[in-house]
């Protein structure tokens, strides 16, 4: 009687066991679907409302073939002067036209590019700034004959500006970077 109970048990264990093997497989399967069979998978479940303004267009678009498509994409692009591309928001060269970038940034690298005829007050304002001591100060202020010099680094755009009219009242000359 054990013996056929532990018959069972193992049969039942067995069934089980090609049932997970079944799912997992399914599952693998689905994993590996390619990604465009999914947006297609997921565009049938989701129709798209097409607003009734914009029916009539919709439709003469769905009857286009790409290369008329990708004719009437340039068309709109010369006509309108934009770009069908996505902007890169980080790029500097998103800028606005006509906006110096400058003014769009909000953190600043402080870089003094000349002294001026008063350096020890340069010298006190680079301390001041910097938290650094005379000699480092001094050292610095020295670096700029031979180049702009960082002074400051990742500074908020109103401090920066503050920090530009200490160093253009001892007399230096900073840009902003």
């Amino acid at each position: 009687m054990e013996e056929e109970q532990k018959k069972e048990e193992v049969k039942t264990e067995t069934e089980e066991t090609k049932q997970e093997t079944k799912e997992v497989k399914e599952e693998t399967k689905e994993k590996e679907k390619p990604s465009s069979a999914k947006a297609s998978e997921a565009k049938e479940e989701k129709p798209v409302k097409v607003p009734a303004k914009f029916k009539k267009l919709v439709e003469e678009v769905e009857k286009m073939s790409v290369l008329d498509l990708a004719e009437l994409v340039k068309v709109l692009e010369k006509k309108f002067g934009v770009s069908a591309t996505a902007p890169v928001m980080s790029s500097p060269a998103a800028a606005a036209p006509g906006v110096a970038p400058a003014e769009q940034k909000s953190v600043f690298n402080i870089v003094l590019t000349e002294v001026g005829g008063k350096k020890i007050e340069v010298i006190k304002a680079v301390r001041d700034v910097t938290q650094k001591g005379l000699k480092e100060s001094k050292d610095l202020v020295d670096e700029v004959a031979s180049g702009p010099q960082v002074v400051k680094e990742n500074v908020k755009k109103e401090e920066a500006e503050e920090i530009k009219k200490k160093f253009e009242t001892a007399g230096a000359k900073l840009e902003l970077k």
